[in-house]
């Protein structure tokens, strides 16, 4: 008789549930991100209100937002946090005995949960400017095209950088797994497609610093009942891919 020998790194304890061990990869993703999240958002919060009030103090209050100028900056750092998830914890993650489904799963709210948290901090932020502006008497004109036309609008605020966030950390997402499986080269003939997620959102929501551009081809944003779904379709979407493409994806040994 052969016995047979279950690897200790295959498995997780007994008991433990499908919820339970959603929720300790989310906490490890959650653990392993604030770094990156919270010294993002620390920095941008930090030059942005001492640079941001050097300008206005010294101009004697220029009528425009200084936050506003920072609007195209969460996008692209979005797109580097969707790239880092899948390389950072997939191959740690399957060993440790988590279903590439679930993976995924914990992948995609992850990554609406750090969408979610950036929009909020955005709304805080043009809200805390308005006070000092209305306090100096300046007046917090929007340098970039937006969903919204004032701060007070907090809801358009919080949709408008929750669904472009989302849409580019998705787009890194994908670029981050087709790098992983496919090697450099093909993941860079990838891009046009991978980015996908990232430039419908830029072309349904016609929204900050290449609104203009977008709009000078004559293109203009359809109606919001059209262009929120269709963000959302499209992120989902790409989430999906994205598990397509690791659900087959073997684990490499580790090299040396």
């Amino acid at each position: 008789m052969t016995a047979t020998t279950t690897s200790p790194a295959a498995t997780l304890p007994n008991g433990v549930t499908s919820g339970q061990r959603l929720l300790r990869v989310l906490h490890a993703m959650r653990v392993g991100m604030t770094p990156m999240l919270g010294g993002y958002w620390i920095i941008m919060v930090l030059a942005f209100l001492v640079v941001g009030l050097f300008v206005q103090v010294v101009s004697d209050g220029d009528s425009h937002s200084i936050w506003d100028y920072g609007t195209q900056s969460p996008k692209y750092f979005s797109l580097a946090v969707g790239i880092t998830v899948g390389p950072a914890f997939f191959t740690l993650m399957v060993s440790l005995g988590i279903t590439r489904r679930m993976f995924s799963v914990a992948a995609s709210i992850f990554l609406a949960g750090a969408a979610a948290g950036t929009a909020v901090l955005w709304v805080v932020i043009y809200q805390i400017e308005h006070v000092i502006y209305a306090w100096q008497g300046w007046t917090q004109a929007l340098a970039n095209p937006h969903l919204f036309t004032k701060t007070s609008q907090v809801g358009l605020i919080f949709l408008e950088f929750f669904l472009l966030v989302l849409s580019h950390e998705v787009a890194g997402w994908l670029t981050g797994i087709s790098f992983l499986r496919f090697g450099v080269w093909k993941g860079l003939l990838l891009l046009p497609v991978t980015l996908v997620p990232a430039a419908a959102a830029e072309f349904l929501l016609v929204a900050q610093w290449l609104a203009e551009a977008i709009a000078d081809t004559g293109y203009h944003r359809p109606s919001l009942a059209v262009a929120v779904p269709g963000v959302l379709a499209v992120s989902a979407l790409g989430l999906y891919f994205g598990y397509l493409m690791i659900r087959s994806f073997g684990v490499r040994p580790t090299k040396g």
